[in-house]
């Protein structure tokens, strides 16, 4: 089954104002084969979320770095899904390894984020990965199956779900891992889908590498 190319950038919490309109103008001049081919993503900080929409060619999608696990309310700081789609913002980023590492979302709390932000219709890319201390113990495996199963289980319909894997001892340190490296561990999450939810879901989902480029990075 042949699955559409995805490319997604996060911006993480970084720019201006000016500086994401310049951003947006290279992205819009950008030669790329046609949205039946690749679909590509973009992640801006939330305050930019609407400048960049309204900007941003239309081929070219928009995802939020992060949304809350529930409907809004007494929830200081967080930003709703329903907040998202009112403003026209498809996609969204969950589980994301500095959230998961400095904010201490587990993975039970990663997939009942994921699982209410499918509910109301917003696609999701789903970020798993291991530390380079579970990289060197040989627990890479069992880190990112244990993290996917908890996603795995909040799941009805992965035609809206991208996995990110992104592991996480090559986000912002200098070391790249070898594309050997990510393609060994994308085969293994194929073969836990296949095995734990089903093989029409592992044959079809889709599954990128997440980390640092030497030109160009992705989710990083």
């Amino acid at each position: 089954m042949a699955r559409k190319f995805f490319v997604g950038g996060n911006w993480k919490c970084n720019g201006t104002a000016e500086e994401v309109k310049k951003i947006v103008t290279v992205l819009n001049e950008a030669e790329v084969p046609s949205e039946d081919v690749v679909e590509v993503v973009v992640s801006p900080p939330f305050v930019f979320l609407p400048v960049v929409k309204g900007l941003l060619r239309p081929d070219f999608q928009v995802a939020a770095q992060n949304c809350w696990v529930r409907r809004g309310g007494a929830f200081t700081g967080e930003i709703s899904a329903e907040m998202l789609l009112n403003v026209g913002i498809p996609w969204v980023i969950l589980g994301h390894s500095e959230r998961r590492s400095l904010l201490n979302e587990s993975n039970e709390f990663v997939g009942e984020k994921v699982g209410y932000a499918l509910s109301l219709g917003l696609k999701v890319i789903a970020c798993i990965g291991e530390t380079l201390q579970q990289r060197e113990s040989g627990s890479t495996m069992a880190v990112v199956a244990a993290q996917t199963k908890a996603i795995a289980a909040k799941v009805s319909y992965w035609d809206n779900v991208v996995l990110a894997y992104e592991p996480v001892w090559a986000i912002g340190t200098g070391k790249v891992a070898t594309p050997v490296q990510a393609q060994e561990v994308h085969l293994e999450l194929r073969k836990w889908l296949h095995d734990n939810v089903g093989a029409e879901v592992a044959a079809s989902t889709r599954i990128i590498y997440g980390g640092k480029f030497v030109y160009f990075s992705l989710f990083m």
